[in-house]
């Protein structure tokens, strides 16, 4: 059950936030300008490319990780094709993951890797398999690591993990914390520039960082249900499956994500899918839920006790579709005459880099809110 008046006493809030989610969000924007200064201090900057990779890899736990390989597919648009290498089992040490190179990987390839942890024995296996094969091999790690700490000058290079500024010594950071993405992804895109496969120079990360801190003031602890996008957010979600239709480039990776730490934070269950594909695929679903809830007007139902199980809510996530086309209005129509409820969420206007910061900005402060109200953390 979620505590609406939770959701509106920031001091409560701030006792219930034991792991710093909500500073951590409203934190993003900081660490993108850290995670720029610590991308040019290792020297991304200063690279002059022969040419453009033949393919990215991206390997990585968690859903920091993930995002960053979705993220990174978006944006380079076909370009150069980009594979999320997956675990591909346990290795022998309990509890640790192995990842293997694809056969086809080679000198031509580039390989990302990109972890809040970098204590992954499996990793550093997979840098030195990279290194081999002739793979140029560039990680995103917290500084003090055994991966930071394997890869030498010749086998790859090694931008430190930006650290929360809160932080202190200490540098550990969940995977679906807010600031985690950002601390991965922006060393990863300033590379990515250099080799002619994004636009991000030093201007465009900065216009993102202003946008998450823009995007902070909005959804705040300190700003009222009423007025605030994401506590409104939570409190639509609550008691729902929320089913993340997505449409335009960078909607796409958000909406996994979005359902991905909904997951992690909180434990609520959530279902992603691209528009128009999702209307197909759930319509049967709409249907269930709509009448899952029993009779409305059944007045000795006990609601406590036998809640039902939960409705859906659609969550229309929106970048700009191309050409000005849209299936928004398909997806409301088919929502409504359901009798489910839509929850809208487009950014304003800008770069697309700056679009991805708001929506995710936005859903990220969603998602947090809704795990404290939840009792969650």
């Amino acid at each position: 059950m979620l505590d609406e008046s939770l959701l509106d006493a920031p001091d409560a809030l701030a006792r219930a936030d034991r792991r710093g989610l909500l500073r951590g969000a409203a934190e993003a924007g900081a660490r993108v300008r850290t995670a720029a200064r610590l991308a040019d201090e290792a020297g991304i900057g200063a690279l002059k490319p022969e040419g453009r990779p033949r393919a990215v890899l991206v390997a990585g736990p968690g859903t920091a990780a993930t995002g960053v390989a979705d993220v990174v597919a978006a944006l380079t648009g076909g370009v150069a094709p980009v594979t999320r290498i997956h675990p591909t089992g346990v290795a022998a040490a309990a509890g640790a993951l192995r990842w293997e190179l694809p056969g086809w990987a080679g000198s031509v390839d580039l390989l990302l890797i990109a972890t809040t942890d970098g204590s992954e024995p499996g990793l550093s296996l997979l840098a030195e398999q990279a290194y081999r094969r002739g793979c140029t091999v560039v990680a995103v790690a917290p500084r003090r690591s055994p991966l930071t700490e394997g890869i030498s000058g010749s086998q790859g290079l090694v931008v430190p993990m930006a650290a929360a500024p809160h932080a202190g010594e200490r540098e550990e950071d969940p995977a679906a914390s807010p600031g985690s993405l950002w601390a991965l992804l922006v060393p990863v895109l300033a590379l990515l520039d250099r080799v002619g496969l994004v636009s991000a120079p030093p201007e465009a990360l900065e216009k993102v960082a202003d946008r998450l801190d823009h995007t902070a003031e909005r959804c705040g602890p300190a700003v009222t249900t009423y007025s605030n996008p994401a506590k409104t957010l939570a409190s639509e979600l609550a008691e729902s499956l929320p089913l993340i239709w997505t449409e335009g480039t960078l909607a796409d990776p958000v909406g996994r994500r979005f359902a991905a730490v909904l997951a992690e934070l909180s434990g609520h269950a959530a279902l992603a899918a691209q528009l128009p594909e999702a209307l197909p695929a759930h319509t049967a679903l709409l249907a269930g839920t709509s009448s899952a809830g029993g009779d409305p007007d059944d007045f000795f139902r006990d609601r406590v006790d036998d809640p039902g199980p939960p409705r859906a809510r659609v969550v229309l996530l929106r970048d700009r579709p191309a050409g000005g086309l849209t299936a928004a209005p398909a997806a409301r129509e088919l929502a409504l005459g359901h009798d489910i409820a839509v929850s809208e969420l487009e950014p304003e206007e800008g770069t697309e880099l700056e679009a991805l910061a708001e929506l995710v900005a936005l859903t990220d402060f969603a998602a947090v809110y809704l795990a404290l109200a939840s009792g969650g953390d």
